[in-house]
C-alpha cells in the first residue's frame, strides 16, 4: 500500500461545494472523480441559514469551494456557517477553496476610521477553524499575510496569456503588441503578463485635475500597436471603459482585455458592449446568467483541482509555478 492509499484510508478526502458557483464545483469534482458531499443549505423567510452535511465526516481531510460573489454576505455567511458545522464534526483538516474572495480590496487603511475589512474576513474564516486556503489571484497580494494558517495563491494571468498566444493574437518577441495597466497600482500585474510575449508596458495615468475632472495620458507609447488592458477584475467596467477611450485616442489600433474576475456588477455588460474591445478574456471564478458581447471565459477548473490533489497529499504546489512560469 503506497503512501496515497494510506492517507485516502485514514483521512479520506470529501469535497463540498457550495451555493457561490456551483458549475465550477462541479467541474472541480469532475476532474479530482470525488463526488460532491450532499449538503443542504436552507435560508429562512427572515435571511438566517441552516445547513446539514448529509454524511460523516469525521477524521477526513475536507475541501469546501465557495466563491464569494453577489450576495456577497450571504455566501460569505454561509461558507461560516459550513465551517463550524465541520469543526464540529470532528473533521480531520479544514480546508478552504475560494475562487474569488470578496473584500480583498480593502487591504489598508487610507481615511481616518475606516476598517480593513480583507483583515477582518481573515479573522473571522480562521476563527471558526479553517485550517488551509487555497485562493485565486487576490487583489493584493499581501493579504496572504492577514492569515496565520498555510495559504495557496494561485494565479490564472498564465491561463489567459495562454489563450493569447494560441489563438495568435499575441506572441513571444511581438513587437506590435503593448500591454496596458488601468492605473499605476496595476503595473506590476501589466508587467507579469507582458513577460509571456517578451511585450513592453504602457499606464494609463488616472490624475484628479482641476474641478474635480478625470485626465487620462499615456505612460508608454500605444500607437498603432495591439493592446492588451490587464487587470485582476472587472466590477462596473468603468476603469475598462476609461482606459479603452485613453489607449484608443492614443492611437491603438485594437484593444483586447484580460481579467481574472469578471464582477460584472450593476450595468457592467451594457458598458462593455459599448466599448470599441476586440475580446474580453476572463475566468470562471464568478458565474453570471449572461455576459457581454466577446467575453471568452477560461475555466479555472483544472488549476485549482490540482491545487487541492496538491495539498491533500502534502505536495509541494511549487510545481505548479514553475510550469507557469515556462509559459514565459
Amino acid at each position: 500500500m503506497n503512501k496515497e492509499e494510506i492517507l485516502q484510508l485514514l483521512h479520506p478526502m470529501k469535497l463540498i461545494g457550495l451555493g457561490g458557483n456551483p458549475a465550477l464545483n462541479e467541474k472541480i469534482a469532475g476532474i479530482l472523480k470525488k463526488p460532491l458531499i450532499q449538503t443542504a443549505v436552507h435560508h429562512f423567510s427572515d435571511g438566517e441559514i441552516q445547513v446539514n452535511i448529509g454524511e460523516s465526516v469525521r477524521g477526513c481531510d475536507v475541501f469546501v469551494i465557495q466563491s464569494i460573489q453577489d450576495p456577497v454576505n450571504e455566501n460569505f455567511m454561509e461558507l461560516e456557517i459550513v465551517l463550524d458545522a465541520l469543526h464540529r464534526a470532528s473533521a480531520h483538516r479544514i480546508n478552504v477553496v475560494i475562487p474569488y474572495l470578496a473584500y480583498s480590496r480593502s487591504d489598508t487603511k487610507t481615511r481616518s476610521r475606516e476598517p480593513i475589512t480583507a483583515k477582518l474576513v481573515a479573522n473571522l474564516l480562521q476563527i471558526t477553524g479553517m485550517d488551509h486556503l487555497i485562493v485565486l489571484d487576490l487583489h493584493a497580494s499581501q493579504i496572504q499575510g492577514f492569515y496565520n494558517i498555510p495559504v495557496d495563491h494561485l494565479h490564472a494571468m498564465p491561463l489567459l496569456a495562454q489563450y493569447f498566444l494560441d489563438n495568435g493574437i499575441a506572441a513571444g518577441e511581438d513587437d506590435d503588441l503593448v500591454v496596458v495597466s488601468p492605473d499605476h497600482s496595476g503595473a506590476k500585474i501589466a508587467r507579469d503578463f507582458g513577460q509571456y510575449f517578451n511585450a513592453p508596458i504602457a499606464i494609463v495615468d488616472q490624475r484628479t485635475a482641476r474641478y474635480d475632472t478625470e485626465v487620462h495620458d499615456m505612460i508608454g507609447n500605444v500607437k498603432n500597436k495591439k493592446c492588451i488592458i490587464v487587470d485582476d477584475l472587472i466590477d462596473t467596467g468603468s476603469r475598462i471603459s476609461s482606459s479603452t477611450k485613453s489607449v484608443m485616442a492614443a492611437g491603438a489600433k485594437k484593444v483586447y482585455v484580460a481579467a481574472t474576475h469578471a464582477l460584472l456588477s450593476q450595468n457592467a455588460t451594457d458598458v462593455l458592449n459599448e466599448l470599441p474591445i476586440e475580446q474580453i478574456v476572463v475566468t470562471d471564478t464568478i458565474k453570471h446568467s449572461h455576459y457581454p458581447d466577446r467575453m471568452v471565459r477560461m475555466s479555472v477548473d483544472l488549476l485549482l483541482a490540482r491545487g487541492i490533489d496538491y495539498v491533500y497529499n502534502d505536495r509541494s504546489i511549487h510545481k505548479i509555478f514553475d510550469e507557469q512560469d515556462r509559459l514565459k
